[in-house]
């Protein structure tokens, strides 16, 4: 990924488009559009990429969302970047089958870093995003896993140092108190971890209202920023966003 991307994202539950507020499957909101109709429009505005969340599998297991995907692949030109309960070096191949650009790692980057360290390699790092999905507590960045359900030990700082040093190009980062709350992105995390790991292309994920936040996750060092809730709530538009950041 060169440059400055958007990634609108489509997050699915059930089968439908869904935003979780701060990660709690509890607190859903669900949209009226079928999700292959919501990345066509997306795709129309002018977007290059697309982040998928097959949030069912982030918590159980088991990537659900191949035929989507291929749809998605088939009917448009964007690029996808995906993931949701992706458990194995099976799981990773399957979804790079069925059309995705990047797979997203969440759970077992954290809990088994040493083995997705290895899939930068056999994939390919220009294959591979790492998902830190961080909250706050007791003065350091912890690491929920399973859906944002389970506590972990790890800590940011140390596995953004670690993959970064395996060659990691691909970070996405969420301060899952931001999530889906509209408070704007947590521009001081991404400066944080920028200073531990400039080469790292960082996705801000988070908190995004408006044109300006968008602004502000750039010049704070991110080199993409995913956008969800703030779309699918009509917020701004993302043709004028998109203008923002290249020539239309």
């Amino acid at each position: 990924m060169s440059g400055f991307d958007l990634l609108p994202a489509i997050d699915v539950r059930a089968g439908r488009v869904v935003r979780l507020r701060q990660g709690d499957y509890a607190q859903e909101t669900r949209y009226p559009d079928e999700p292959l109709a919501v990345a066509q429009r997306y795709a129309r505005a002018g977007a290059r990429w697309l982040h998928l969340v097959d949030l069912d599998a982030a918590r159980e297991g088991g990537y659900s969302l191949t035929s989507l995907l291929a749809h998605i692949k088939a009917s448009t030109p964007l690029r996808v970047q995906t993931g949701g309960g992706v458990r194995s070096e099976a799981d990773v191949e399957r979804i790079l089958e069925a059309g995705a650009d990047r797979v997203v790692v969440g759970s077992l980057a954290v809990r088994e870093p040493a083995r997705v360290m290895r899939w930068l390699e056999a994939f390919g790092a220009d294959r591979i995003t790492v998902a830190f999905d961080a909250r706050y507590a007791r003065g350091r960045w912890t690491l929920p896993t399973a859906g944002w359900t389970q506590a972990s030990d790890a800590t940011l700082d140390e596995l953004v140092t670690g993959y970064a040093g395996a060659g990691l190009e691909n970070a996405l980062c969420t301060d899952i108190d931001r999530d889906g709350m509209l408070a704007g992105p947590n521009l001081t995390l991404y400066r944080q971890l920028g200073a531990i790991a400039p080469a790292l292309r960082l996705q801000a994920s988070g908190g995004v209202r408006g044109i300006d936040d968008i602004a502000g996750a750039r010049e704070a060092g991110c080199r993409a920023v995913v956008l969800g809730k703030s779309l699918l709530e009509g917020c701004f538009d993302l043709g004028d966003a998109l203008c923002e950041e290249r020539p239309c």
